[in-house]
């Protein structure tokens, strides 16, 4: 496959070039390659959810949550928003200044108005002045371990009407479930699941993300669960894609306790059975 095919139209040169998957004389190796269908991939996956924001409002705001260095923000300014002459604006939120700093210099150098970068915690986001009060869309790409949940809250406070999660390594449940073990082996069988600690690790981060799905029902979303093909280089493949429907919460809620009570984790219900 040629080049031109790899790069979509009318996407920034310089921009790839920023971010590393064109080298300084615009070429594509095999590495860079398969980076560049990776995200045009994630694209697909994003840019429907936002021709339906359009179809209720007439601009959109973005929130992307440990945006890091905002490759996913740039990527989705570059190919949706730039051509727009709406208020639509990505809001880039990082705890780690400097990043922040190098990613308002290059939307200033690409000349990308509609993007904005706060060196901000999630809880400092959600009170901020800065943001909007409501927001359409929340992203978190790899964000690591609790900063997913940190963003799911995000979107709940802001009342989002998408999350678009790919989920990170999270250390929270497996630890609980580690410090739990001995009691749950008593009880029965169900924690030979976990007994092994590499199981323990990798139920763990299973079981974090099913509890988020729950999470995210408990308050009123569709939720739908997918690999997120393409990125074949990461074994944090899972995309979490939430909906606002305004559906039923008792049901999942109670599932969700009830989970947590069978793995005796009843200790994480502060952090997964978040009020309305």
């Amino acid at each position: 496959m040629s080049e031109k095919h790899d790069i979509r139209p009318g996407q920034s040169i310089e921009l790839l070039k920023e971010l590393h998957i064109l080298t300084r004389d615009g070429q594509l190796n095999q590495d860079s390659r398969r980076k560049l269908k990776q995200v045009n991939h994630l694209y697909q996956f994003i840019e429907p959810l936002l021709q339906e924001v359009l179809q209720e409002r007439s601009a959109i705001r973005l929130v992307d949550h440990g945006a890091g260095k905002s490759y996913l923000g740039f990527i989705l300014y570059d190919l949706f928003f730039k051509t727009r002459s709406d208020e639509s604006r990505i809001y880039g939120i990082e705890t780690r200044d400097e990043l922040v700093q190098k990613s308002r210099e290059l939307s200033a150098r690409l000349n990308f108005p509609g993007m904005s970068f706060y060196n901000l915690s999630v809880a400092e986001a959600t009170e901020s002045v800065s943001l909007p009060e409501t927001v359409d869309v929340v992203t978190a790409l790899h964000a690591c371990d609790t900063a997913t949940d940190d963003a799911i809250a995000f979107g709940l406070k802001k009342k989002a009407q998408f999350l678009v999660l790919v989920p990170c390594c999270q250390a929270e449940v497996a630890t609980a479930l580690r410090r739990t073990k001995a009691a749950a082996l008593a009880r029965g069988p169900l924690a030979e699941i976990w007994r092994h600690s590499l199981h323990t690790r990798e139920f763990g981060s299973h079981l974090t993300n099913v509890l988020r799905c729950l999470q995210l029902q408990a308050h009123g979303y569709q939720v739908s669960v997918t690999e997120l093909v393409g990125w074949e280089h990461s074994m944090k493949n899972e995309l979490i894609i939430a909906r606002f429907k305004d559906l039923p919460r008792r049901h999942p809620a109670e599932r969700l306790r009830e989970l947590l009570g069978t793995l005796g984790l009843e200790e994480l219900e502060g952090r997964f059975l978040t009020p309305e």
